[in-house]
């Protein structure tokens, strides 16, 4: 299924906060929309996030709808999948795959719930 990178956002929203946002650093709830970006303002901490911060796709440059495509092709190639075919499948070049391939095996250890949820979404 083809998405875009706001629907990526917006299911990544349902998915981390059930569509409440919750601030990631204070765990506060008392936020508020950024006008024309997909942020939010804490009024607790005073700080501005995305629904990324914390997860394996914080601070990347990739497209949300590229990871989403990306983590049923590692995860579920039976071998492992190289950065050179992966790189084929999602449009990037072989070293941001390697990227994303490391960043998705980290994840398996530090996040497997988030990875589980969107290989539902997935399928």
């Amino acid at each position: 299924m083809t998405r875009n990178h706001e629907d990526c956002i917006a299911l990544l929203e349902q998915i981390r906060w059930g569509g409440k946002p919750k601030c990631p650093y204070c765990e506060s709830t008392n936020a508020t929309a950024m006008k024309n970006q997909r942020r939010y303002h804490c009024y607790t901490c005073f700080t501005s996030y995305s629904v990324t911060v914390g997860t394996l796709f914080h601070k990347t440059y990739v497209d949300l709808n590229k990871w989403f495509l990306a983590i049923p092709l590692v995860l579920n190639s039976p071998a492992g999948i190289s950065g050179r075919q992966l790189a084929k499948e999602i449009g990037v070049n072989k070293n941001t795959a390697s990227y994303v391939i490391s960043r998705i095996r980290k994840a398996i250890e530090e996040e497997p719930e988030l990875l589980e949820a969107i290989l539902r979404i997935e399928l």
